[in-house]
């Protein structure tokens, strides 16, 4: 890839470490931005603190909403190809503003594919999400397993990758949609739970949990997610394909709080919630497929995973912050 490659939402948690590594292999990168208010803009300017510090990193502030302003970009620059990252995240927001999300991730995908398809960038790599899936079972399989989202956010994913689908059949680009299972690590947004627990118990206030604490999540590391955007960017394969990108080990939601309270050296003051609308009990990856075609192999567990993210916060300022606010 001697292009640059293009990076919606380039600034988010996921973004911004795609961004550095994508530097760390030496390429050069395009980062995409409208610094959307769902959380403060400068945690996301600090995420990408190290990365702009490379000459091969272009910071473009814009929104996929806005197609000029995407022809604007990929008529100044050329890119060999684009990772879609940008969305409205979030399933329980979801439920109170429906209409923002279909417009920012299924409006601005049509966009993203459409420009994508008038400047022949041969491939998209677009961020899915375990919640295409709904409530399950056993274990989600891409080919097998039926869509039954939960959420108007899982549904706007899933109206997302109709559209990828039909891009990369009629004339378009070649699309790799990659479903994330919960995500964690270094930088997480703040309302996500590891992220939003740790502060909480490092700051000695009441932990909501909804349910009884025994949802099973299949909690992914940054790095092994972003390992996996990576291999789908250098497979170069042709047309469309779906690949769940999980670690393949749902984990106790009360066992993810006991390696937090480890890792902290202390206790949390659990309070049980009802269960809110949207939320499936269980999530769960069979990622036999992102292995055989993406040489994907996750290899952070989640003791290792929750003890990383825990000395990050300690070291990177984000506890004395936790603490003072």
């Amino acid at each position: 890839m001697n292009e640059p490659v293009l990076v919606t939402g380039g600034a988010g948690f996921i973004g911004s470490h795609l961004v550095e590594r994508l530097v760390e292999k030496g390429h050069q990168v395009v980062c995409l931005e409208n610094f959307d208010p769902y959380y403060p803009a400068e945690m996301k300017r600090r995420n990408l603190q190290g990365a702009l510090s490379s000459e091969r990193v272009r910071l473009v502030e814009a929104d996929v909403r806005d197609r000029e302003g995407l022809r604007s970009i990929l008529a100044s620059q050329r890119v060999c190809a684009i990772v879609h990252l940008a969305a409205r995240p979030g399933v329980r927001p979801s439920l109170q503003d429906p209409e923002l999300y279909l417009d920012v991730n299924v409006r601005g995908t049509l966009n993203v594919l459409a420009m994508a398809r008038e400047f022949g960038v041969p491939c998209v790599v677009f961020a899915s999400s375990s919640s295409v899936y709904g409530s399950i079972e056993g274990m989600a399989r891409e080919d097998d397993t039926p869509c039954h989202p939960l959420s108007p956010y899982g549904a706007s994913k899933v109206a997302a990758e109709a559209l990828c689908s039909a891009y990369a059949h009629t004339g378009g680009p070649s699309v790799v949609a990659l479903r994330f299972f919960t995500v964690y690590g270094p930088r997480q947004r703040p309302d996500m739970a590891i992220n939003r627990f740790t502060r909480l118990i490092a700051s000695g206030q009441e932990v909501g949990v909804h349910g009884d604490g025994h949802s099973l999540r299949d909690y992914t590391f940054i790095s092994d997610i972003v390992n996996g955007i990576e291999a789908a960017l250098e497979a170069s394969l042709a047309g469309y394909h779906v690949f769940n990108l999980g670690r393949g080990q749902p984990v106790v939601l009360l066992d993810v709080i006991r390696l937090i309270e480890k890792g902290l050296e202390a206790r949390a003051k659990l309070r049980f919630l009802p269960q809110p609308p949207g939320e499936p009990p269980l999530t769960h990856a069979d990622i036999g497929k992102a292995g055989a075609f993406l040489g994907y192999r996750p290899s952070v567990s989640i003791e290792e995973g929750v003890a990383r993210y825990v000395r990050w916060f300690q070291e990177s300022g984000e506890a004395l912050s936790t603490l003072a606010g």
